[in-house]
Order: C-alpha cells, then sequence, then structure tokens
C-alpha cells in the first residue's frame, strides 16, 4: 500500500506541475486535491483539501493536496498524503 500511495502523490505532483501556469490565473493561493493525476476540486485551505479527500476516497486513501503556488513546493511523502494504518 506504501508503494501505491508513493506512486500516487508522485504522479499527481507531475500532473500538477504540467498544469500550474494555467491554474496560477485562476485558483492561486488554493489548495488542490488530486487523485489519478487529475484535479477533483479546489479548496481555501489544507485542511479542507485533506478532509475531503479523506472522505471521498476513504477505501484507500490515494489522494494528494498541493498549493497553487508560483513555485510548487515538494516536500517528499508526507507533505502531499498520509498513509492509513
Amino acid at each position: 500500500m506504501a508503494d501505491e500511495l508513493l506512486e500516487q502523490v508522485r504522479a499527481n505532483y507531475s500532473a500538477f506541475e504540467r498544469k500550474l501556469p494555467t491554474l496560477l490565473t485562476s485558483q492561486r493561493g488554493k489548495f488542490a486535491l488530486m487523485r489519478h493525476e487529475e484535479i477533483v476540486e479546489f479548496f481555501d485551505t489544507a485542511r479542507d483539501a485533506f478532509v475531503a479527500g479523506q472522505k471521498l476516497f476513504a477505501g484507500d486513501h490515494l489522494f494528494s493536496v498541493q498549493e497553487v503556488i508560483e513555485t510548487p513546493i515538494d516536500l517528499g511523502f508526507f507533505s502531499h498524503a498520509s498513509p492509513q494504518q
């Protein structure tokens, strides 16, 4: 499960980087909830995005959250998703 989560986080981050130039014009400062390299929804806070991800994807928790800012920050595995034990 951890490998699958890590793969999802990496794929989502790459997809986010590609979409970022377009997102900055309309979603700057928001938090993108992502799954399978697609943006599911935007939120005002990281917490709101994370809580929504926990509810929407309760079965496997395979999602990530990324802030729409000029230079995306990749802080590693736990900056995007949290595995459930």
